[in-house]
């Protein structure tokens, strides 16, 4: 917690705010959470210190105060920047993610009885509510379709990673093969492929979910998969971390998150495909397993979600397919309406 309390001094100002993370750093939140938690409970604990209120004391209008102050915050690219889906500088998802910290850490005062309510509401069902039983969160919750690539910029991204050394070939590969998020790509381990029935073991530690898995691979990206193991080799013998980093500072040590983010946004921009990001393999495949007349709950298990919610929001199915799909149904609808009447006028 200290590298955080010099990120946020405010931090350690706060005696409860600072044990409300420890809680969650100790029960093993992945460090990039608990950094996005500090980072939001930080921004509340200044504005409560701005307007001379206690934190624990806080009220619904202190924290409608705060969700005020982020609605008007100007965009880092300039202030008359706006986000479409919050009409503000900061997206509907910031927004959504400034506040989780927020609303768990009075969830956390109200179990130890320092205070009986919380006062950031959460989107929740009541039966008999007025208006179909639903009460909203202070801020909507806007949820957007994932973007995928038309077929003419997937060919773009590919024209550019076939002069990518191999590593970067396989990677992306993997990625789509898959459907590996960021983190599982690139904390696979040489003991997690299965050549022999070209399976991938992700480990559940690096996993959203918690849920460990096993995903198949392509033929041809096996081929890609036995160049590399040849080329790291070159590099070190020794098992461990999949992916090594081949630059002169961190030769042969394992690849970060961050290299590989790079590696991609470089390839984007190249490709002059700018909406292309680590993600987007992911939304890629799990939608062409649907194209593929996938069950969804085949491709829940195969994307490792732990509800068919969350995989209905990664499958994208594209409005001209909808409509290429309705015009077919019309069509068979259309050719038995006329079976129908040509067979009734037949009879008659």
């Amino acid at each position: 917690m200290t590298v955080l309390s010099e990120k946020w001094p405010v931090l350690a100002r706060h005696e409860r705010a600072a044990e409300w993370l420890q809680i969650w750093s100790d029960l093993g939140r992945a460090p990039r959470t608990i950094d996005a938690y500090a980072r939001g409970l930080g921004e509340f604990l200044l504005a409560c210190e701005r307007d001379g209120v206690a934190p624990e004391a806080a009220s619904r209008a202190h924290v409608a105060a705060f969700v005020r102050e982020l609605r008007t915050r100007p965009s880092r690219s300039g202030a008359n920047v706006l986000a479409l889906d919050s009409g503000a500088g900061l997206s509907n998802a910031t927004l959504q993610q400034r506040l989780v910290p927020v609303r768990l850490f009075f969830d956390f005062l109200v179990e130890e009885g320092v205070r009986e309510s919380n006062p950031v509401g959460r989107g929740r069902y009541t039966p008999g509510r007025a208006g179909g039983g639903t009460a909203r969160g202070l801020v909507p919750r806007m949820v957007k379709l994932p973007w995928i690539p038309a077929e003419d910029e997937w060919l773009q991204i590919l024209e550019v990673f076939r002069a990518e050394p191999v590593r970067n070939r396989l990677m992306l590969a993997l990625a789509y093969d898959s459907a590996l998020r960021r983190e599982e790509l690139c904390s696979l381990r040489t003991d997690d492929i299965d050549p022999a029935h070209r399976t991938l073991r992700v480990r559940a530690e690096t996993t959203k979910t918690r849920q460990e898995r096993v995903v198949p691979y392509s033929a041809s990206t096996g081929v890609l998969l036995g160049e590399y193991l040849r080329h790291r080799a070159s590099l070190s013998r020794v098992r461990g971390p999949l992916f090594l980093s081949e630059s002169r500072r961190n030769a042969a040590q394992p690849l970060t998150l961050w290299t590989w983010s790079k590696v991609v946004r470089r390839i984007a921009l190249d490709a002059e495909v700018t909406r292309f990001s680590t993600h987007t393999t992911r939304h890629l495949c799990l939608t062409d397993l649907a194209r593929m007349g996938w069950e969804v709950h085949a491709i829940a298990s195969f994307a490792g979600h732990r509800s068919t919610e969350s995989t209905l929001r990664y499958i994208h199915i594209s409005g001209r397919e909808l409509s290429a799909r309705l015009n077919a149904s019309m069509s068979h609808l259309h050719a038995w309406r006329v079976e129908t009447l040509t067979t009734t006028e037949r009879s008659s």
